[in-house]
């Protein structure tokens, strides 16, 4: 009995193979076959239930459906379904025929080319020959070296500005439009690993209505010329032994309001120091640099070009005096940190003192970025100075804060 239900299933194996066959065939050409499960050899994967009963003729399964005509979907399903149930009954009542498990498949024979000889009626596999040419790649193009990394910001905003009364440069509280111009160009350290030399050099100039002056239109709220440059070579880790230099002036003529007093004009003041010591600088990525320059020995010179419309001592110097040189010690730490690609804080404080007196500014600016051009900036600097004379409210103290909205362009260039 188990021989005769093992010869059926074989038939009707063979049988829905020759009727693919001829199904699939055309008239006047051989036989077309499309891809079928039912061609392929007998390789156990996994048992599913309902394998001993007669193959399914209904539908596949309702789980399945489409919003629109799903036939052709339940069609395939169908066959899909009858063709492994097919297979698997084969397979349990006639184990000799399954040549693999899916588990344990023996590695794919290698790539190789068939030799016919009809003499001896052999087939050889050789090994495939692969021919490679003998071809030098191209050598890749040279990528641009650069000595010197540089960065430019050119920025105009409009302005809400608080000053103090008793700000050295003069000014007064007014919406204003600022202007300003930032450019570092620094020695590239991944090419020159023991040396540190950064230059920057900034510029701001504001310019506001006035209406409380009835003299003049105009007044200039901020122009403020610096340049700083460090030259280091390496002691240890991120040490440097260095020479520091700053220098800084305005340009323009500024007066008191509603007189003509002049307040400042061009090299009055200026002021240059130049400083020996030990620089630290930290970089970690693009996002957050440290740098502190400390100076032991250091040289200071105040400078007032006019000092018959201005009064030198409000900048330090004696009276009757253009100059006034001391010789002290300074420091000075920079810090940025982006937060993310749009905010960016970047903050300075610089101190002198000859030990007699000391001198100090302390920067921030945090940027806003909206967009490639726009950009909003918050500005604050606070200075305090014990050269020249004290102020009723403020002390020694000044103070200024600008906050700021306009356009800005950016130019770095990217080792």
């Amino acid at each position: 009995m188990k021989t005769t239900m093992t010869l059926k299933t074989s038939l009707a194996f063979a049988l829905m193979a020759v009727m693919a066959l001829v199904a699939t065939a055309h008239e006047g050409e051989g036989p077309d076959v499309e891809p079928s499960m039912l061609y392929a050899p007998l390789v156990y994967d996994s048992y599913v239930p309902g394998t001993n009963a007669h193959p399914v003729t209904g539908k596949a399964s309702e789980l399945y459906a489409l919003d629109a005509g799903d036939e052709w979907l339940q069609e395939a399903m169908d066959e899909a379904a009858r063709t492994r149930q097919l297979r698997q009954r084969v397979m349990i009542e006639n184990p000799q025929l399954v040549a693999y498990n899916a588990n344990r498949l023996p590695e794919a024979p290698p790539e190789g080319v068939i030799n016919a000889d009809p003499r001896q009626g052999l087939l050889t596999v050789a090994p495939a020959q692969v021919n490679i040419e003998d071809v030098t790649p191209d050598a890749p193009p040279a990528l641009p070296v650069h000595n010197w990394l540089h960065v430019f910001n050119a920025s105009l905003q409009f302005t809400q500005s608080y000053i103090s009364g008793n700000w050295y440069q003069g000014g007064e509280n007014n919406l204003a439009l600022l202007g300003s111009i930032n450019w570092n160009c620094n020695l590239n350290q991944d090419i020159h690993p023991n040396w540190l030399f950064n230059n920057a050099l900034s510029y701001k100039l504001g310019i506001s209505t006035t209406h409380g002056d009835s003299i003049r239109k105009y007044l200039i709220n901020e122009d403020n010329f610096l340049f700083t440059s460090q030259l280091g070579y390496k002691a240890v880790k991120n040490w440097y032994y260095s020479a520091m230099l700053q220098f800084t002036t305005q340009f323009l003529n500024n007066y008191k309001t509603n007189t003509r007093t002049m307040t400042a004009a061009f090299l009055s003041p200026a002021e240059l120091n130049i400083g020996l010591g030990m620089t630290y600088n930290l970089k970690k990525a693009d996002d957050r640099m440290f740098t502190l320059a400390i100076a032991p020995i250091s040289y200071n010179l105040k400078y007032c070009r006019n000092i018959t419309d201005i009064d030198p001592v409000r900048f330090g110097i004696d009276a009757g005096h253009h100059s006034k040189s001391t010789v002290g010690s300074n420091f000075e730490a920079k810090l940025l940190w982006r937060f993310n690609p749009s905010v960016m804080l970047t903050s300075r404080v610089y101190m002198f003192t000859n030990y007699e007196y000391v001198q100090g500014d302390w920067e921030n600016t945090l940027d806003f970025n909206i967009g490639k051009y726009l950009t909003t900036q918050f500005y604050t600097h606070l200075r305090f100075d014990r050269s020249r004379p004290r102020d009723n409210d403020w002390n020694y103290w000044q103070f200024k804060e600008i906050l700021s909205l306009g356009v800005i362009y950016r130019f770095a260039t990217v080792n």
